[in-house]
C-alpha cells in the first residue's frame, strides 16, 4: 500500500538524519573517498526515490474531489484509489491517485494527464537514459551499466521495443525541424551519399546450416544508403598542395589555416533504399536552401545507380567524383603494372594524381590505354588497366577538379565516409552481431538524431506527440512552439567550474 504523504515526510526526515551522521561519523573517518562516494549514491537514491514518492503523493491528493469531467466533457464521481508503479530514475515508485468512474463511458485519473505520465512504467528520464547508451553501444551493455550505478533492471527486449516505438518520430521531427539561421551558414550547400551493409538476420523459413561451406555466412547484408548535408566556405586550393596532403610523408595535424569546417552538418542513414534516402534529403534541403546559399555541390563515389539518382534528384547540384575513390583505381593500376612493393609505385600513383587534379582525365585514360594494349602485357594486367580507364573514362564529366579546386569546393567524401563508420559499421558490425530490417532501420534512425546533436529535442518533441494522443489536452508545460534551437549542447568552457 503507498505511503501517505505524512509517512513520507517521516520517513524523509529519518533518512536524512541518518545520511547525515554517517557523513560525519567516526567510521566514515576511516573511509576512503571511493567507500564514501559509493555509499553516498545508495543514500541519495533512496532519498530522492522518497521525494519523488512525496512529489507524487502530492500532486494525486489535489485531484481528489467528488467528481471529474473527462476530455469527453462527461462527468464521473469518484470511484476509488487506484495505485499505478512508476520506475524513475531513483529506483521503482508505487503510488495512488484519484480515480473518476462512469458506467458507459469509462474512467479518469486525472493526474496523469496532469503529470504527463507515459503509458508504460519506465519514465521518459530512465527512457531515453537507456536509449541513449544502447544508440551509442550494445543494449546489454548499457544496462548493465544503468544496474551497476542506479540499480535499474531493465530488460534489452524492453529497450529494444522502446527503441522501435520510438524510431517512427524521427520523421515527424524533422519535417517539422527548423532549419538554422542563415547567418550561421556558409555559402557551399554540400550533398554527400553513400552506402554500407548492415548484416541482417537470415529469414525463419532459411535455417542455417549446421556447418557452414566455403564462402558461406549466417547472415546477409542489406545496404544502408546514408547521407550527409552540410554548408562550408569556399577554400580555394592547387592541385599541387593536394598532393603534397595526399602523399606526405608525415600528415599535417589539422585543416590548412584560414579553412572552417562542416556547418551545421546532418546526416540520414536508412535501409530503406537510395530513393528513398534521397527523397527525404530532398525535403531537407529544400527547406534548407535559399539566397544565401551560391553554390551546390554533390558528392559519391563511383555507384552509377547512386550517381543516376543524385543527379536526378538534385539537378541543380554539380556531381563530383569523389578523388578518393579515384585514386583507390590508380593504386589498383600501379600494383598491377609494377607490383605493390615496386618502389617506383608511389611515385607512379603521385604523378597520375597531379595530371587528374590539374584536369588532365583524358591524358591519364589514353595512357592506360595504350599500357593495356602493348604486346608484353599478361591478361590480368591487361583487365586491370582497360578496367580502370574505362571507370575514370565513364567519370570524366565528374572529375573536373581544377575547376573544382580553384572555386574552392570540397572533392572528397570524408563526412558520410566518417559516417558509414561510425553510425552503421561502429555500431552495427560487432563480432556475432546479426539484426531484423525493422531493428536496424530504428536503431539507425535514432543513432542519427542522437549524432545530429538533436537528441534532447528529439524526445522533448516525442514527449509532445505522446502527450497528445494519450490525453488530448495541452501539454502540461507547453507554453508555444518548441524552440528546437534551445537544446544545442553546451560547449566544456561554458561550464562553470566548481569550486
Amino acid at each position: 500500500m503507498p505511503a501517505t504523504s505524512e509517512q513520507i515526510v517521516q520517513d524523509l526526515r529519518s533518512q536524512f538524519e541518518t545520511l547525515l551522521a554517517s557523513v560525519v561519523s567516526e567510521e566514515a573517518q576511516a573511509m576512503t573517498a571511493d567507500t564514501m562516494e559509493r555509499r553516498l549514491l545508495r543514500h541519495v537514491l533512496a532519498l530522492g526515490r522518497s521525494l519523488f514518492a512525496l512529489f507524487l503523493a502530492t500532486r494525486a491528493a489535489a485531484t481528489m474531489q467528488r467528481e471529474r469531467a473527462g476530455p469527453d466533457g462527461v462527468a464521473r464521481p469518484y470511484h476509488s484509489q487506484r495505485t499505478r508503479p512508476y520506475l524513475s530514475i531513483f529506483g521503482r515508485v508505487v503510488f495512488a491517485r484519484p480515480y473518476f468512474y462512469r458506467a458507459g463511458v469509462g474512467g479518469v485519473a486525472p493526474v496523469d494527464a496532469q503529470l504527463s505520465l507515459p503509458a508504460t512504467t519506465c519514465s521518459d528520464l530512465v527512457r531515453e537514459t537507456a536509449e541513449e547508451l544502447g544508440v551509442e553501444g550494445p543494449y546489454h551493455k548499457g544496462l548493465q551499466v544503468l544496474r551497476r550505478l542506479l540499480g535499474l533492471a531493465l530488460s534489452a527486449r524492453l529497450l529494444q521495443e522502446q527503441v522501435g516505438e520510438d524510431a517512427p518520430e524521427v520523421a515527424a521531427f524533422y519535417a517539422q525541424h527548423a532549419p538554422p539561421p542563415p547567418a550561421e551558414e556558409a555559402p557551399i550547400l554540400v550533398l554527400q551519399a553513400d552506402g554500407k551493409g548492415v548484416p541482417i538476420l537470415r529469414p525463419a523459413l532459411q535455417p542455417a546450416p549446421l556447418r557452414l561451406g566455403k564462402g558461406q555466412k549466417y547472415g546477409r547484408k542489406k545496404e544502408a544508403t546514408l547521407t550527409g548535408i552540410y554548408t562550408i566556405a569556399p577554400t580555394v586550393r592547387t592541385a599541387e598542395a593536394v598532393v603534397a596532403s595526399l602523399f606526405a610523408d608525415t600528415p599535417a595535424p589539422g585543416p590548412p589555416e584560414g579553412r572552417t569546417g562542416p556547418q551545421h552538418k546532418r546526416l540520414w542513414a536508412t535501409l530503406a533504399g537510395k530513393d528513398a534516402a534521397l527523397a527525404e534529403t530532398v525535403a531537407h534541403v529544400a527547406r534548407r536552401d535559399g539566397p544565401h546559399i551560391t553554390q551546390r555541390v554533390a558528392l559519391t563515389d563511383g555507384s552509377v545507380a547512386l550517381q543516376e539518382r543524385v543527379q536526378r534528384q538534385f539537378p541543380h547540384f554539380t556531381l563530383i567524383l569523389d578523388l578518393i575513390h579515384a585514386l583507390e583505381y590508380l593504386w589498383k593500376a600501379a600494383n598491377a603494372l609494377l607490383g605493390e612493393t615496386h618502389p617506383a609505385r608511389t611515385a607512379w600513383v603521385k604523378a597520375r594524381t597531379l595530371l587528374l587534379l590539374q584536369g588532365q582525365v583524358v591524358q591519364v585514360v589514353a595512357e592506360l590505354t595504350r599500357l593495356a594494349q602493348e604486346p608484353t602485357r599478361t591478361p590480368l594486367q591487361v583487365k586491370v588497366l582497360t578496367g580502370v580507364a574505362t571507370y575514370l573514362d565513364r567519370n570524366a564529366p565528374f572529375m573536373q577538379y581544377a575547376s573544382y579546386l580553384a572555386q574552392g569546393w570540397p572533392i572528397a567524401t570524408g563526412v558520410i565516409e566518417g559516417a558509414c563508420r561510425h553510425l552503421v559499421k561502429d555500431r552495427c558490425e560487432r563480432a556475432g552481431m546479426r539484426w531484423t530490417m525493422a531493428g536496424a532501420e530504428a536503431l539507425l534512425h535514432l543513432r542519427c538524431v542522437h549524432a545530429n546533436g538533436h537528441w534532447e529535442a528529439f524526445h522533448a518533441f516525442r514527449r509532445r506527440q505522446r502527450h497528445a494522443r494519450l490525453y488530448a489536452t495541452p501539454y502540461p508545460e507547453d507554453d508555444g512552439p518548441l524552440d528546437l534551437h534551445a537544446f544545442a549542447p553546451v560547449h566544456p568552457e561554458q561550464v562553470p567550474r566548481a569550486a
